[in-house]
């Protein structure tokens, strides 16, 4: 009887010790190829509404925001009736890939007429003029705005 005890609890251990390795093996294989995103098809959860047209630039507003510096320089994002979300999340309209920027870390967005930046509580904060953000302020053309090592402007 107590062979039968010994040789299940030495069945038992190896189980549990594979299945360890096993768990160890799938979050190595998740950390080296990622997270498996499949798309939307058809009958596939809810439909997303259309996005809403472009609302057309100013005449001398700004048309589009421009990376100026950083890793990203020469990428340009065109102004909408959207805002416009920069941080190291996917999720992000402009995704920096920068140490120094929060997964969220400013927003930029249409508000009377004018493009407005705010800082969304990011851990380093966002610059405009070298002067760091408390709360949200108009941004007029052609003004720097540090987020990390990135700058970025809005230009016509």
């Amino acid at each position: 009887m107590s062979e039968l005890v010994v040789t299940l609890l030495r069945v038992g251990y190896l189980l549990v010790l594979w299945l360890f390795v096993v768990a160890a093996l799938v979050v190595l294989r998740n950390d080296i190829f990622g997270t498996k995103v499949t798309p939307r098809g058809p009958g596939r959860g809810p439909r997303r509404p259309s996005p809403r047209p472009s609302r057309p630039a100013a005449r001398n507003g700004p048309s589009r925001l421009v990376v100026t510096q950083g890793p990203l320089a020469g990428t340009t994002i065109p102004l909408g009736a959207s805002s416009i979300l920069v941080g190291r999340a996917a999720a992000c309209t402009l995704v920096l890939d920068d140490d120094y920027s929060s997964n969220r870390h400013a927003r930029f967005f249409p508000k009377d007429d004018g493009w407005w930046v705010e800082d969304l509580r990011s851990t380093n904060g966002t610059y405009v003029n070298g002067e760091r953000l408390d709360q949200p302020v108009p941004l007029p053309v052609g003004t720097p705005v540090r987020i990390g090592q990135t700058l970025v402007e809005l230009r016509r």
